[in-house]
């Protein structure tokens, strides 16, 4: 029997029990929609550190197919939001400059990959980082949507204890070390790698590692064993560093340790037996960072501690400090300063591993070192470097000036044996000459430049400037007293012509630099500037560096030739009373050959 009243109480408990439960169906599908995603962000600059606007990066998968697109903007960054937790490949090309390829970037949830991407004309490289998302926090809003949802809505949050998708995620997870990578290389010459701001080995054998330790900090070990193709020297140095990526610098400590036996011609030098000959030791800890002060202004910063036994104790102190401002319109202004001992490094990557091959660079680098009054003496300089740049679509102009001054110079010196006492010149530690204190001095100059792209594989440098240089005068005889040679040697300045071809092959992967620096009057035996921190250093003569890659072995092996000063300029000739003759060099004439192996 029909019974209203009964239906009426039966419609208000349904509507009831519908209007209860319909936030929780909100939720629950508000829920579903959640997306936990990643960043991958990054940004874009050439080996001088300028930002570079309208680079293609290209976001690949773990199957290799591209996912996205984009081109950085005028600060040269690009971002890929929203990304599916997982292992992800980037690809960053422009025209002039080499492609740089990273792999296996790892995206979490709520935690963004951060890329510092360093285009070249020879190598390209790129650094990962990462740091928590923009707003601090290692959860995103969705996350925090999800905990305050209701608990019979909310997705099931706990630790499984099943094991990983992928055995590639199961390391990602587990690993304490990871993007692990290597140089190894063989190398052999007719003599030592000058370059003009001190001594460096002709190794025979050298190593760099390193290993990123936890995602942002980065461990790395290198060192080497050789003996000097000349004399037969014995040479080993180790070097330890260690940085961290954090708060926008990235601070590096690093310590290197270098010794050297010469029994050969020390003991000819000295007139003592072997057992008393001293050694060549010396220890460095330095401390390098950078810091964005602004949008557009970098501060890179830094020193060196360097302590060097070799017939008497030595302590040292090196700082530097290069300032960086972008104005706009791909113009950049530089200016840097550099006290104490050299620093090339500063000068830009020479391999796609750049931090490797730096590490190997400075290992072989050993304190010019000279004698005076039977004293040792260590070539120190100080420096201050301006300079202007702008990028034109393809074409770069530069202009720079700098200041330099230099105490107890060391020069390489060709002379007859006994010539000079034993306390005023020491025996090259990695050559069959000789090396002269030169005193001191000081120079100045500028230099203007133009550099060209010819398409994506080529490069020209045309660069003019006037440069301070060491010189003695013409038709001058001298006696065998090391002072009167000291007073003839004298600053001066000369003005050089320089031509640079960069160029990478596409069909057999040759890279090719070459280079002749042209001068009214070659008669000079030291060019400037010693201490630039330029990207481009110009070099006296003919030069030429080949690097290829050998198809067909296993791993990555490279074939490298370096011809310095192929035409012998910057020879610096001067005559003695009793008829000998001297040469004052600054770049001997050098070739040297190796390979590499790469992993």
């Amino acid at each position: 029997m029909f019974n209203p009243k009964t239906h009426r109480t039966l419609a208000s408990i349904v509507l009831g029990i519908a209007s209860l439960a319909a936030p929780y169906a909100c939720q629950a599908a508000a829920s579903s929609a959640v997306k936990l995603s990643g960043v991958i962000t990054g940004i874009v600059t050439s080996s001088l550190g300028v930002p570079q606007m309208g680079a293609a990066v290209v976001l690949y998968n773990r199957q290799e197919r591209v996912i996205e697109r984009a081109l950085t903007d005028e600060r040269g960054e690009f971002k890929f939001a929203s990304l599916f937790p997982d292992v992800y490949s980037i690809k960053v090309s422009l025209a002039a400059f080499l492609p740089a390829i990273r792999k296996d970037i790892l995206v979490q949830p709520g935690m963004r990959s951060v890329l510092a991407v360093n285009l070249n004309t020879l190598f390209s490289s790129i650094q990962i980082a990462y740091p928590p998302l923009e707003n601090g926090s290692l959860m995103t809003d969705d996350w925090k949507w999800v905990l305050r949802s209701a608990s019979a809505a909310r997705p099931v949050l706990r630790f499984t204890e099943d094991p990983p998708a992928s055995s590639s995620e199961r390391v990602t997870r587990t690993a304490m070390f990871s993007d692990t990578r290597g140089i190894l290389k063989l190398s052999a010459g007719e003599g030592a790698l000058a370059t003009g701001i001190g001594n460096q080995a002709d190794l025979g054998t050298a190593f760099a590692l390193a290993t990123s330790l936890r995602g942002n900090n980065v461990l790395q070990l290198s060192g080497n064993v050789g003996y000097g193709s000349q004399t037969g020297v014995p040479t080993a140095a180790f070097r330890t560093s260690y940085s961290r990526s954090m708060g926008g610098g990235s601070p590096e400590f690093s310590v290197t340790m270098r010794q050297l036996f010469l029994p050969g011609r020390m003991a000819a030098a000295f007139a003592g037996s072997d057992s008393a000959l001293p050694v060549l030791r010396t220890v460095s800890a330095g401390f390098d960072d950078h810091t964005q002060l602004t949008d557009d202004l970098t501060l890179q910063y830094g020193f060196t501690m360097d302590s060097l036994s070799f017939l008497d104790h030595q302590n040292h102190f090196s700082p530097y400090a290069r300032l960086h401002y972008a104005i706009g319109d791909g113009a950049t202004i530089e200016f840097a300063f550099t006290s104490g001992n050299a620093r090339p490094d500063l000068a830009g990557a020479a391999s796609e591993a750049a931090d490797l091959q730096r590490d190997l660079d400075s290992l072989g680098l050993f304190p010019a070192i000279s004698l005076r009054g039977a004293r040792p003496r260590v070539q120190q300089g100080e420096e201050f470097e301006l300079t202007y740049a702008r990028k034109v679509g393809s074409r770069t102009y530069s202009i720079s000036g700098y200041r330099e001054s230099v105490t107890d110079a060391a020069l390489t010196l060709v002379a007859p044996a006994g010539l000079y006492a034993a306390g005023d010149i020491l025996p090259d530690l990695f050559s069959a000459s000789s090396i002269f204190n030169a005193g001191d001095y000081q120079s100045n100059g500028y230099t203007a430049a133009i550099a060209q792209a010819l398409g994506q594989n080529v490069t020209a440098t045309l660069m003019y400037g006037s440069m301070g240089v060491l010189t003695a005068g013409t038709g001058e005889l001298v006696s065998d007293n090391p002072d009167e040679l000291r007073s003839m040697i004298r600053a001066s300045r000369r003005h050089a012509a320089t031509m640079r071809i960069a160029a990478v092959s596409p069909w057999t992967g040759t890279h090719l630099i070459a280079s002749y620096q042209w001068t009214a009057d070659p008669r000079w035996a030291m060019a400037g500037n010693l201490y630039s921190t330029q990207s481009f250093r110009p070099m006296p003569g003919l030069n030429v560096y080949i690097r290829q890659p050998i198809p067909g072995t296993a791993g990555r092996v490279e074939a490298t030739a370096d011809f310095r000063n192929m035409l012998a300029q910057g020879y610096l000739p001067i005559g003695f009373v009793n008829g000998q003759r001297v040469m004052l060099v600054q770049t001997p004439r050098t070739l040297r050959g190796g390979l590499s192996f790469i992993f």
